[in-house]
Formats: structure tokens, C-alpha cells, sequence
């Protein structure tokens, strides 16, 4: 496998510009390996029936997903009518949706993307999502297709801050419950989920406690959410214990976070959701396409309330036209989102995402 580079550990404390020759050759290897993937993606997609799509960057609503943040804009009309708020998407999903509503088929796009906010060695504020749907694939189909991607176009090891998988042995497939139970000392996340959907944020600290995670520290910081508790379990005990050797598709989460997805119907206390690790790194995000436009706008709701309470008033409404189209009839299938900077670092050996971008912020 390629190597993961190293960062300088006496980096200049006036870096020449990312458009200087110097640094570009540094590059350049990434990018050269981020072109080759680019066209390997693309081949991969359509010899399987996928169509290539671009949808619209600037958009009404940008996603609704609660902590991400997006970057704002004003569109002023030349017919005189009054401006109007737009923002850079932070993801093509909902635009994707509404084609397979319209019956475009098996769609995909390397998508442009924004989340005001982040940069870090596997972040930017300005990426490329890989996003696929197809009409009448369910879950399992979708972990099948996605393992087949990131093998047809990645070398068979990959590696990343000293962790290496190997990418020849089949991927494992580990059930959120499982993983809970496994690595946060035999909690069963599942029991503290209502048959509504809802977290208990009494029941998940009481398990919390007896499988030896105490409360957070400092006494005014409050108790706990479920939500917060939820993902504190996740990134210190689970997410650390995935994508090593092999990678890992970690599966079914609970159901309050079902996002767009639909919740199991053997077990209403999970969704059909999973999320692909490998070489330690995040690398997808995936869903049993929910369809039902009453419980979409419920869920919809509660995230714009959720985000107007920790962030106040900046930020945007339900996406109305997405909740037409889904009640005009979206087909039951299922569809993803992969961090295509995040594939390329792992593909070339990079050490962070911004190698793999021509002129990186």
C-alpha cells in the first residue's frame, strides 16, 4: 500500500500560498490518484445502471440535519421582486430524492458541498460528497454495493494515523446494539429507546452508570441528554474499536437517530441506517430511504425547533417542496453519502483531506 505522508514537525511559520509550485508538487501525487478514482467511480456507477446527475448548489434549505451549519447568501432578483435568502447546500440529498420522485432511476453525483465551520485533517468547509440512490435496494444490498466500490477502487490496504485495514478481507457488519454491548461494558442502547422512537435520557444515564461511565464532570454543565450521553458512548467506546483491520460497516442505530431514514419494522427502536469505517476514518453515511411524508415532517420539525434552540433563529425552515415530493410518492430503496476527499486520502496515502484538494482553503 501507499504510505500515508506525515505532516512536517517543524512546519514554517509562514507557509507559502497552496498555488506555489513547491506545494503543489508536494501534491500532486494525491491529485493525480484523486483523478484516476474519479474516473474509476464513474465507471464503477454506470456499468451498474447509475446515471450521473448535477443538481443545484444554491439552495432554499441546505439539509436538515441539526449541528451542521451552512453558509448564507442573498439572491437578488432582476425583475424587481425582493431578495431572497439562499444558502450553499451542505448536502445534494434532498435535490436527489426528488429525482427518484420524478423517476430519474438509479442516480448519482459527485456533489460540491459546504458545512461552515469545519476544517481538520478529515475536514473542509468546501468538499465533494459521492452520493448514490437506487430505486428498490434495500440496506443490505447497499452495504453489498458499497463494499464492492471502495475494493474496485482503492488499493487492497489502506491506511491512516498508524491504523491499517485491509481491505481484501470482507467487511463485518456490527449492529449498533452489538457494538454497545461490546464495548461500553454490556449496555443495551436499544432498552433505553421508546416504542415512539424517543431517547430516555434517565434510562441511558442509569445504564451509563451501571456499565462504569460516570456523569460528565463539572456541576454546571447539567445532566446529560440522550443525544449527547448517545454520542459521547459512541466516539470515546465504539467508534475507536472500528475500521482496523477490516472494515466496518456499524448498523440499525437507534431510532431518535433515524434521520432520513425508515425504522426497522422487526424492531420500531432502530433504524435502517449504517454508517462505513475504515483505516479508523468515517467514511459514509447510509439509508433505508424513509417515505413516509407524516413522519418525515414530524422528524423535520423537531430538527428545525432542536437547532433553533442551541443555535437561536440563523439557520432555515422545513424543506416544504421536499415533503411534496414526498408525498406525491418517492419509491422505497435505498441510498448513500461518501466523503469522496476522505475515499481519495485513503486511495493515495494522504494524511489529510487537504492534500487531496487542487487548491486546498
Amino acid at each position: 500500500m501507499t504510505q500515508p505522508s506525515e505532516p512536517s514537525p517543524h512546519p514554517s511559520p509562514h507557509p507559502s500560498p497552496p498555488w506555489h509550485p513547491e506545494r503543489l508538487a508536494a501534491r500532486l501525487p494525491f491529485l493525480r490518484r484523486r483523478a484516476r478514482l474519479l474516473a474509476e467511480t464513474r465507471a464503477f456507477l454506470a456499468a451498474r445502471g447509475y446515471t450521473e446527475v448535477e443538481t443545484p448548489c444554491l439552495v432554499p434549505v441546505p439539509g436538515m440535519e441539526v449541528h451542521l451549519q451552512g453558509f448564507r447568501t442573498e439572491y437578488r432578483p432582476l425583475d424587481g421582486e425582493p431578495p431572497r435568502t439562499l444558502w450553499l447546500r451542505t448536502s445534494p440529498e434532498l435535490a436527489l430524492k426528488r429525482l427518484l420522485v420524478a423517476g430519474a432511476g438509479p442516480v448519482f453525483e459527485l456533489a460540491r458541498v459546504w458545512r461552515n465551520g469545519e476544517d481538520a485533517a478529515l475536514h473542509a468547509p468546501e468538499f465533494t460528497m459521492l452520493e448514490w440512490y437506487r430505486p428498490g435496494l434495500d440496506l443490505a444490498g447497499l452495504m453489498d454495493e458499497t463494499e464492492a466500490l471502495v475494493r474496485a477502487v482503492c488499493p487492497a490496504r489502506v491506511g491512516h494515523a498508524g491504523i491499517v485495514t485491509d481491505l481484501s478481507l470482507p467487511f463485518e457488519r456490527v449492529t449498533m446494539a452489538e457494538a454497545f454491548r461490546r464495548w461500553c461494558g454490556g449496555l443495551d442502547i436499544l432498552a433505553t429507546v421508546g416504542p415512539d422512537g424517543e431517547g430516555d435520557a434517565d434510562a441511558l444515564r442509569a445504564a451509563a452508570a451501571a456499565a462504569g461511565v460516570p456523569p460528565r464532570e463539572g456541576e454546571d454543565q447539567g445532566e446529560e441528554g440522550w443525544e449527547d450521553l448517545f454520542f459521547r458512548l459512541l466516539l470515546d467506546r465504539v467508534e475507536p474499536q472500528l475500521g482496523r483491520d477490516r472494515a466496518t460497516f456499524l448498523t440499525h442505530w437507534p431510532a431518535p437517530q433515524a434521520a432520513l431514514a425508515r425504522r426497522d419494522p422487526a424492531d420500531p427502536r432502530a433504524a435502517l441506517r449504517f454508517e462505513l469505517y475504515a483505516a479508523g476514518v468515517e467514511l459514509a453515511n447510509a439509508f433505508d430511504e424513509l417515505t413516509d411524508p407524516a413522519e418525515q415532517r414530524a422528524r423535520f420539525t423537531r430538527d428545525v425547533a432542536e437547532r433553533r434552540r442551541l443555535y437561536g433563529t440563523e439557520g432555515w425552515d422545513v424543506d416544504e417542496d421536499f415533503l411534496r415530493a414526498l408525498e406525491h410518492g418517492m419509491p422505497a430503496g435505498a441510498g448513500i453519502a461518501l466523503g469522496f476527499d476522505r475515499l481519495a486520502m485513503l486511495a493515495s496515502g494522504a494524511a489529510r483531506v487537504s492534500d487531496t484538494l487542487w487548491l486546498p482553503l
